[in-house]
């Protein structure tokens, strides 16, 4: 388990959001958006889960969520679920958006694909999982 100061898990979080300023992470354990602080030693720390929280509230804020949907959505998840969501971030990155475009299989599925992706892959990438979708049972993963 790693362990960060305030500021340490600022910078760590401004990989993904250059203007995440070290009050705001202050302000979201105020909310409890991050969990409490955890004690080692005598001292109170983030860890690698607040880190996870962290970029959890990112990928959420670029969605378009405000900050009391986001408390109403973290508290009802799982922390595996919340990892899911943390690591979506990347996927989301401004940067790579530039770059990627998504389309919708069906109302279960949607795949993001490069921009490079030549038009005949792109369309064979599609047409190969939309088949695997029109063939197959997708309530029962058949």
């Amino acid at each position: 388990m790693n362990i960060y100061t305030a500021n340490e898990l600022t910078e760590l979080l401004q990989q993904y959001d250059s203007t995440l300023k070290l009050r705001t992470i202050r302000y979201y354990t105020q909310l409890s958006l991050l969990p409490p602080l955890e004690l080692v030693g005598n001292k109170r720390v983030y860890t690698d889960k607040h880190l996870i929280y962290g970029k959890a509230i990112l990928t959420l804020t670029r969605t378009g969520e405000t900050l009391g949907n986001i408390q109403n959505v973290l508290k009802d998840l799982s922390y595996q679920d919340i990892e899911r969501v943390a690591n979506q971030l990347e996927f989301i990155n401004s940067e790579n958006v530039l770059h990627q475009e998504t389309h919708l299989i069906n109302d279960s599925v949607a795949i993001t694909l490069d921009t490079n992706l030549s038009p005949i892959m792109k369309q064979k990438v599609i047409q190969s999982v939309s088949q695997l979708f029109h063939n197959g049972d997708t309530h029962n993963g058949n």
